[in-house]
């Protein structure tokens, strides 16, 4: 058969990658061999849960193991495996090719990048740890062929823009990577990849928890006899780690740096963890968990389909790389590894989810994760601050979805609130800041701080000095449809239904001076309902604005315009019922509407009148972030009523 090579050019995102390890920005070079055998690790595993499950795929799975190969000679250093092995196809889409899903944002993070640190923390984030080889080699060869396949393919480049793929005949089962060293540096003290103590060293650090062997031919060196013989050289494999579940050892048996390791190990990143959560499960159901919180959220966290980090072993065999079974939705930001002692090893996630046990198993992981959490909240407020300025956005979604743990996640919680311009609150400090006589828990939703800070609904809580929270990530407006009230107080937005912000002591003159007012607007109030009806179900006057001449405000129980926003964007159809608006009795603007309303006689005047309403209405909406119905009209009245009052 004739080879087919071909090349390819890497994409954009990708050589400003190759770019940044060939000149060698990254500060921990070693780290490449850590990449290789995880990968490798991962084949493996791959491999043997493939048989599993297809009795019919012709694979030997009695030696699986990991081989490192280092050249003094030549300067080559190879690691290969007998592993699940990659298609053509694969090679191209997997190493050739970021995924499509991330080249935007690693293209971001990219310029962002302005040191070493923080381009090295974009390899674990993007699961782009291949390319790391470069740091170290000229020139990388990869050989590979697919279990159950016959051809096999060669990947070559030397980290100049492109590569080449070819078709071979003649490959072992697995992936061979070959790295072509650069030239040694003397002056470098931390030893040539190609000696044996330097990669003893780095699998000792980095691999020695594998569980697959991970195996070197050594030389060893018999002296020469006292009479003259030659001295004797002998050829035998070792194998370099202990292949010792982490997991299956207590806390004060595992260094911290084997947990840091093994966590970027089983995440494929270069972030050290936050916490590690270690659980020993006896009885009923037995099993071992090692848990992590990562410090830094990856990059696919808010995508569709993005990938939960929990793996399934039985009795120290792998499973599964994803189970979404042993952790909720909203925490799967945790890495980590569980062991189940009586499962089915060739399971499925369909019979997964009918299991009792992995029921039970979640139910105790998702509660000590988030016991973990309160625990960091009250003793490390600093790596707190950290996890919710990570995953804080995830962790809400609980809210809606946990009922169970509902209480558990508002204490954890924390929020930006007109309290403080630095500093996030907790719903308890709320509450004990609450003024007094003071029922509800005020929030404001919306897409910034700056935003609600300025928003005509806040007037009267900041005039009157009522704190009020401050919540922006798009799923606040959902969870709070979901949680009426905590430690007994209500929560209520400051854009629903009415508010009462009088003391006892003022609440009686107030009351008589509204009804006055009501009865001195009860005309301008009964003509602008009958006038925009189309768009409001009522006109009243307001006791939250100070400052501004009018705003929108959705009944308790109504949709807001932003969730129902949210809700037509995943497909879903949401009507969106009429609003109130309300004006400031006080505001000159609704003075002179009332006066221009008593005054207007004529057909032109009450058109003029009319206009002036619909503006009113507009920037109402344009107040609150939102768009007139009819933004082309709005335009055109505001550009007519603009140049009459210049002339």
């Amino acid at each position: 058969m004739t080879a087919r090579v071909e090349q390819f050019e890497f994409q954009a995102e990708a050589r400003h990658l190759l770019d940044l390890m060939i000149h060698s920005v990254y500060s921990n070079k070693d780290s490449f061999l850590r990449e290789l055998i995880s990968n490798a690790s991962d084949a493996l595993d791959k491999l043997r849960l493939e048989s599993l499950r297809n009795k019919d795929l012709d694979v030997d799975t009695s030696d699986l193991h990991i081989e490192i190969e280092p050249d003094a000679h030549s300067r080559t250093l190879t690691v290969r495996d007998n592993g699940i092995g990659m298609t053509r196809k694969e090679v191209v889409d997997l190493i050739g090719t970021l995924a499509k899903s991330g080249t935007a944002e690693l293209r971001q993070k990219l310029r962002e990048a302005k040191d070493a640190v923080a381009s090295e923390e974009l390899i674990g984030q993007f699961g782009i740890g291949f390319y790391s080889t470069f740091m170290v080699a000229d020139k990388v060869e990869l050989l590979t062929r697919k279990a159950g396949e016959t051809e096999a393919t060669r990947w070559v480049s030397s980290g100049d823009g492109t590569y080449t793929v070819e078709t071979v005949d003649d490959a072992p089962q697995g992936t061979e990577i070959t790295l072509h060293l650069k030239p040694e540096d003397k002056e470098d003290e931390l030893g040539d990849y190609t000696s044996e103590w330097k990669i003893r060293e780095l699998v000792k650090k980095y691999s020695d928890f594998i569980a697959w062997p991970i195996r070197m031919e050594v030389e060893r060196r018999t002296p020469a006899a006292e009479d003259g013989g030659d001295e004797h050289i002998t050829v035998e494999t070792q194998t370099l780690n202990s292949m010792k579940a982490l997991w299956a050892k207590g806390r004060d048996e595992v260094s911290d740096d084997e947990y840091k390791e093994f966590y970027k190990h089983i995440a494929h990143a270069w972030d050290d963890p936050l916490e590690v959560i270690s659980m020993t499960a006896e009885g009923a159901f037995e099993y071992r968990a090692l848990l992590f919180i990562p410090s830094q959220a990856p990059f696919d966290m808010f995508m569709r389909g993005a990938k939960t980090g929990v793996q399934l072993y039985v009795k120290r065999v792998f499973v599964m790389a994803d189970c979404d079974q042993l952790m909720p939705t909203y925490l799967r930001f945790i890495k980590g590894v569980v062991d189940a002692e009586d499962m089915s090893l060739n399971v499925s996630r369909e019979i997964l989810q009918q299991d009792r046990q992995l029921t039970a198993i979640r139910r105790r992981l998702t509660k000590k994760v988030l016991s973990t959490i309160r625990t960091m909240q009250a003793e490390r407020p600093h790596d707190y601050a950290t996890l919710w300025t990570q995953f804080g956005a995830v962790l809400k979604e609980g809210l809606i979805t946990d009922l169970d743990n509902q209480d558990t996640l508002l204490r954890i919680s924390s929020f930006a609130s007109t309290h403080s311009d630095t500093e996030l609150t907790t719903l308890a400090g709320y509450v004990e800041r609450m003024k007094e006589g003071q029922q509800h828990i005020f929030y404001a939703t919306g897409q910034s701080r700056d935003q609600l800070l300025r928003s005509p609904h806040l007037e009267a809580f900041k005039a009157k000095g009522f704190e009020v929270l401050l919540l922006t990530d798009p799923v606040d407006e959902v969870w709070v449809g979901s949680v009426s009230e905590f430690d007994g107080k209500p929560l209520q937005s400051v854009a629903k239904g009415e508010v009462d912000l009088d003391s006892e002591d003022d609440k009686a003159a107030h009351d008589a001076a509204r009804q006055e007012q009501e009865k001195e607007f009860a005309g301008l109030l009964d003509w602008l309902k009958e006038t925009l009806a189309d768009h409001v179900k009522e006109v009243r006057l307001s006791t939250r604005l100070t400052e501004s001449p009018a705003c929108l405000i959705t009944d308790n129980l109504g949709i807001t315009p932003a969730l129902a926003r949210m809700y037509r964007a995943s497909g879903q159809t949401v009507a969106v019922g009429k609003r109130i608006l309300e004006l400031n009795p006080g505001h000159q603007l609704i003075t002179n509407l009332k006066l221009a309303h008593q005054r207007s006689e004529d057909d032109a005047a009450r058109q003029r009148l009319a206009e002036a309403a619909e503006l009113l209405y507009g920037t109402a909406l344009l107040a609150e972030g939102d768009v007139p119905d009819d933004p082309v009209k709005f335009a055109e009245l505001l550009a007519d009523r603009l140049s009459h009052t210049l002339v």
